[in-house]
């Protein structure tokens, strides 16, 4: 009933947050001990094979999953990543290198959020759509306050796109002003929600430190119909991570908040240090940048 501290290894705290999630995400764990494996899933069922158990020192070696990430182009030395490339290279490297396909394709299917765009000529009114998917929701941020509910309302929003944002109509055959919008067909048993703090403007980064309230609960029919497919199923998610990022767009630290498994105690998790029964009302809103949410049940 505890959690396992990360040292923190060449600026490694961003893939400490990681782990720190990926361990509270139970189902991975349970998928990637069924199946033998090579590469990065081989040591990331290690690490977080190490960080359930009792047997080790407090702080988890993790330096061979560090290790085998910078040989996959994930580099550390000197490099401030970003959270959500990080976590989407993890993924893609256990769905690109597990032997077991089947597996491979589980994993994948807990974040697996399905989606359908349509692009509709203001002209003659033809539409064009597509079916794809993502792995996590990408969340656009105002300036001033944000709830998850709002953000998530905006992405789904239809946006008119004109002047040199116009695309190709092939019934009028030229370049139309359109509107370009999304639906969700459905959502995954985990759901990640990316934050975009950082902006890029003339070649400069900066990061905004605007606030962002969500709930430990959060209701997807509190969102607009409108923005889901017609037999789209209703759902819950508890909140059980946060990824923490303080400082500026060019130099700064990750942390995590997470709710055990076991004892749904939070625990905030910074590198190495572990301070338990952190309450989550305690998240400094204006840093967070992801957000794990796991699925409750579909609603009737």
């Amino acid at each position: 009933n505890k959690m396992r501290g990360l040292s923190n290894y060449r600026l490694s705290c961003c893939v400490n947050t990681l782990l720190q999630t990926l361990s509270a995400t139970w189902e991975v764990s349970d998928l990637l001990e069924k199946a033998d494996s090579h590469n990065v899933p081989l040591q990331l069922k290690r690490v977080l094979a190490a960080m359930r158990s009792d047997h080790l020192p407090q702080h988890v070696p993790h330096r061979d999953f560090l290790h085998c990430l910078d040989r996959n182009c994930v580099r550390r030395k000197g490099v401030q990543h970003d959270a959500d490339e990080v976590f989407l290279s993890i993924l893609n490297f256990v769905q690109q290198q597990m032997d077991d396909r089947a597996l491979a394709l589980e994993i994948q299917n807990l974040y697996k959020i399905s989606v359908e765009t349509h692009l509709q000529c203001l002209e003659c009114d033809s539409v064009q759509t597509r079916t794809s998917y993502l792995l996590s929701l990408h969340l656009h941020l105002k300036e001033d306050h944000n709830s998850l509910a709002g953000c998530i309302s905006s992405f789904l929003e239809d946006q008119e796109l004109r002047g040199i944002d116009r695309c190709f109509c092939a019934k009028c055959g030229i370049k139309t002003p359109s509107k370009q919008g999304v639906k969700l067909l459905s959502l995954p048993r985990i759901l990640c929600v990316h934050l975009k703090r950082f902006r890029n403007s003339r070649g400069y980064t900066r990061k905004l430190d605007c606030q962002v309230t969500f709930p430990e609960t959060f209701d997807f029919s509190e969102i607009a119909r409108e923005g889901f497919a017609t037999d789209f199923a209703q759902c819950k998610y508890t909140l059980y991570a946060v990824v923490v990022h303080s400082g500026s767009a060019m130099c700064g630290h990750y942390t995590a908040y997470v709710r055990h498994r076991g004892n749904q105690g939070w625990y905030y998790a910074d590198d190495s240090f572990i301070q338990n029964k952190w309450k989550i009302q305690q998240v400094n809103c204006s840093t967070s940048i992801y957000i794990f949410l796991h699925r409750l049940f579909p609603l009737s």
